[in-house]
């Protein structure tokens, strides 16, 4: 340490300060490069622990709906009601086939 480096002169050294340090602008720049770096790093890994909780609630919630139909109807029309509330000027309204072969059917009786 710098305080036994002092010792054979007669000198103790309790604590150094250092006030003004001046570093190369290419220093600067690699020094703010590697920050730059190490952020987006910690960027890219919370959006993907985001995204793992994310597609496990998806997961939770399609095996509550996969129980009961009605659950699924409600959904569709709580995302229908969301779309209209956007002020859209189209809204697709998607129909089973199931239902349009029903009417195919009725039609030709």
């Amino acid at each position: 340490t710098l305080d036994e480096a002092t010792d054979p002169w007669g000198v103790k050294v309790e604590r150094v300060e250092i006030k003004d340090v001046r570093l190369p602008v290419q220093l600067q720049r690699a020094m703010a490069a590697e920050a730059e770096a190490a952020r987006e790093a910690r960027a890219k890994v919370i959006a993907a622990e985001g995204e793992q909780k994310a597609s496990a609630a998806l997961r939770a919630a399609s095996e509550i709906i996969a129980c009961s139909p009605s659950a699924l109807q409600l959904r569709y029309l709580q995302t229908l009601n969301s779309i209209s509330a956007e002020k859209n000027s189209t809204i697709i309204f998607p129909v089973p086939m199931d239902i349009l072969g029903q009417f195919s059917l009725r039609g030709k009786k």
